[in-house]
């Protein structure tokens, strides 16, 4: 779909080169700082990787993407203080960090990358870690709910044709709520929250009246974040958009949305992302 003279690509990899940049000074900060971490410092970083990771995808950057994937998730047993962030932990993340650049100003190559060796660094911190996260009261709530197999989705979407495709897709994994607009979707992630009965998965639509999606994403993250649950656990935020709304779903990257779905909806993408966010089998 892009090619590599193209200004948005060109933007994404500039932008991508100075968010390494930062997020290199801030591990190295973190080496130093031990377990009293900077956690704006760190969640600074963690949003740079999401970011990158996310941003990959509209680009067909395979391996950039799947190496972001797997640093942010070592980030995140960081953020969330299940990991000590040691100095030879740090140095795994540096190093990754280091390909990643490498990658980026090699974008025509980069899918021909052998990134093996810093995956599976990664992958083995990861491993070594995953099973001893103990999840927030909050948190635990939700896995819970999710054990049941039916699903509580939110449709946010001010277009009827578009709400009712979605609508009679996902009916068949769960119950599904709608809201046309920023305001009402927060407000409905809100009460769901004060519920104990959190949506596991949000379709945002971009371009809406009254609060747009990025802005409504901001506000379900911070609300999930005050009751203690991760971006990492709470829902699945998935973004629906036109070709021209690239650059703002990047903007969503970086509020930590989840996955994009371009229009029209194409069912079979939609079931893809659910199920590679273990929200169906």
């Amino acid at each position: 779909m892009f090619k590599l003279d193209d200004r948005l690509l060109i933007d994404y990899l500039d932008e991508s080169r100075d968010a390494l940049s930062t997020v290199e000074s801030d591990l190295l900060t973190l080496e130093q700082q031990g377990e009293a971490f900077d956690e704006d410092r760190l969640n600074g970083a963690f949003r740079a990787i999401h970011t990158l990771k996310g941003g990959s995808g509209f680009f067909n950057l395979v391996k950039i993407g799947d190496l972001a994937h797997q640093a942010e998730n070592v980030l995140a047993l960081i953020r969330s203080r299940k990991m000590v962030p040691t100095p030879s932990r740090v140095h795994t993340l540096l190093r990754a960090v280091d390909c990643l650049r490498g990658l980026i100003d090699s974008p025509e190559s980069s899918n021909q990358a052998d990134i093996a060796e810093p995956v599976a660094e990664l992958a083995e911190l990861y491993r070594q870690h995953c099973g001893a996260i103990q999840s927030s009261g909050a948190e635990a709530t939700i896995r819970k709910q999710r054990d049941g197999g039916r699903l509580r989705v939110l449709l946010v979407e001010d277009d009827f044709a578009c709400r009712l495709l979605l609508q009679t897709f996902l009916s068949r994994y769960g119950e599904c709520h709608i809201a046309v607009n920023g305001v009402e979707a927060v407000e409905a992630a809100r009460e769901a929250m004060a519920a104990d009965q959190s949506y596991d998965l949000i379709c945002m639509d971009i371009m809406m009246p009254e609060m747009d999606g990025c802005e409504a994403v901001h506000r379900i993250r911070a609300l999930e974040e005050a009751r203690g649950i991760r971006s990492t656990v709470g829902a699945r935020i998935f973004m629906t958009t036109t070709v021209e709304e690239v650059k703002e779903v990047i903007l969503c990257f970086k509020e930590l949305c989840d996955a994009y779905l371009m229009k029209p909806i194409d069912l079979g993408q939609l079931q893809g992302e659910m199920k590679l966010h273990q929200l169906i089998q």
